[in-house]
Parts: C-alpha cells; structure tokens; sequence
C-alpha cells in the first residue's frame, strides 16, 4: 500500500494533469485533430508562468499570461494546417520543436527555480488545515469548475460548431459552420489548458523545466483513453468527467506501482509502465466487446 503523502501527492499531480486531459479531450475527441503541440504547451505554461512571477508580477496575472501564450501556441499550429495546409500532426510536430528553444528564450536557460517566491499557493500554506490535503483539493475543485465550464461551452452554439467540425466537417461546412476558425478556436482553448495546467505545476513543484513537457501527451491520452474505457461516454459531461477520472486513476496507479513493495518497481520504470496503461486502455474496449459476444452467444 502507498502512503498518505504518496496518495495525496498523486491527487494533487492527478488533478493538475486533469486539465491535460480536457484539452487532450477537445484536440483528439472534439475536433479530430492529432495535436503533439502540448508537448511544448506545458513548458511554456510553466515558463511563462516562473519567469514572470520571479520578475515579481501577480501569480494570478502570471498564470493568465501563460494561458494566452499557450492559445497562441494553439493557434499556431491550427493555421499551418488550415492556412499552409501542412498535415495537422506535421504542423504539431513543427510548433513543438519550435516551442523548445522559445521556452529557452523566456525562461534565459533550462529552468527557473520558484522556491521563496509568492506564488497562487503561497495563501493556502496560512490555513490550518495540512498542504498535501489542502494542494489536491484547491486543483480538484479548480479542475471541476474548468470541467462544468467547459461542458457548458460545448452545448453552446458556438461549442456545437466545433464539434460538428471535428464530427463531420463537410456537413458542418455545407450549414455555414466556418471549420477553420472553429479549428483555431478549439485548438487555442486545448493549448490555454494544457498551458495552465504546466503554470499550476510549476508553481506546485517549485520550479519551471524545459523538458518537463516530455511525454505530456502520452499522459494526457492515457488519461483519456483509460477514462473512456472504463466510464460512460454517453453524453459530453460525462465524456469530459471520464477524462478527469482517468488522469486520477492513472496517476494513483503509478503510485502504487512505484510505491507499492509488491511490485517492486522503481521511478526509472515510469515511461514502462505508461506503456503497458495505455496498452490496456485501447486494448479494454475490444476485451469489454469480446466478453458481451461471448454472453450474448
């Protein structure tokens, strides 16, 4: 069994990569577009974020200035593919690469430390109550008021849009739906979550990491995929709930495995057993439908 440190941790770091998942969720899911972007996204959140909090600016403001360079990054991806009609996962891949040697640029060199600086959580460390049990439900609630927000948005008129886009984009296009703003807005929304869930877990670990981003997007899928494949999908709110759920469920069973002594599994084996979760997440769905053919027979 894990430890009450180690449990709450993984909630803490569950709840922040939530808001990974949602975005993973409108790329992949609503709109139908492979984005590797986030891979660069989340560093820049964080970069963005730590530069401008050392340099002494409100951790709120900070936060929001690394939502909107995030959209940016978003955005620019969208208009190689819809403007210079570059393939969508090519143009991810491009705008990634590119991202590295910017978040270089913002942060002046590989990272930045926040240790001793205000940051959002410094005015929860004032309250009673302990700061791993404080930490994990500030970014729960956080990650389930982004979740309703969301939810609501894409019953919109304007969220309908944009998922016929990605649902059918001829048809869309054929009932007036501009598919290529809808294309760039979805994906400025994506990168802006993904983006501030990196600010979030900079100032939660105490430092910004260029390669911090590394594998994010492997993450964020197994999150989506293993929610999925174990929830109900039946409508949008539940769809996004099941992103949520996954990204907890997969962070408390790394923990287990890397805390737990039965398995004996050590922090080198991370990217393995990323592996063998996703694995199972794509594979749990064709498992689910063999096993009702076989009842059903």
């Amino acid at each position: 069994m894990i430890n009450s440190f180690a449990f709450f941790g993984a909630l803490e770091t569950g709840f922040i990569f939530a808001l990974v998942a949602l975005g993973i969720f409108i790329s992949f899911r609503i709109l139908d577009f492979p984005d590797l972007t986030v891979d660069g996204s989340f560093p820049l959140g964080a970069a963005v974020a730590a530069t401008l909090i050392i340099a002494e600016v409100s951790p709120i403001i900070a936060t929001l200035c690394a939502c909107f360079a995030g959209a940016g990054a978003g955005i620019v991806t969208a208009l190689l593919n819809v403007k210079l009609k570059i393939l969508h996962l090519l143009a991810s891949i491009l705008t990634m690469i590119a991202l590295y040697s910017i978040n270089l640029r913002i942060m002046g060199g590989p990272n930045k430390a926040l240790l001793g600086v205000e940051t959002l959580l410094t005015p929860l460390d004032s309250l009673s109550i302990p700061y791993y049990i404080l930490y994990p439900l500030a970014f729960g609630i956080l990650a389930f008021i982004l979740l309703l927000l969301l939810v609501l948005f894409l019953k919109t008129e304007l969220g309908l849009a944009m998922r016929a886009t990605g649902s059918n984009p001829r048809m869309a296009k054929a009932n007036g739906v501009n598919t290529q703003a809808m294309i760039v807005l979805g994906m400025a929304v994506s990168n802006a979550l993904v983006a501030l869930a990196g600010a979030l877990f900079a100032q939660s670990q105490g430092s910004a990491d260029v390669t911090m981003g590394v594998g994010v997007i492997v993450i964020g899928l197994a999150s989506v995929i293993g929610g999925e494949a174990i929830f109900s999908t039946k409508n949008i709110f539940l769809w996004a709930l099941a992103c949520v759920i996954g990204s907890l469920l997969y962070r408390l069973v790394i923990a287990f495995a890397l805390n737990g002594e039965l398995l004996g599994l050590k922090a080198q084996d991370l990217n393995l057993i990323t592996a063998v979760l996703v694995t199972l997440a794509i594979v749990a769905p064709n498992i689910k439908s063999a096993f009702k053919k076989a009842n059903t027979a």
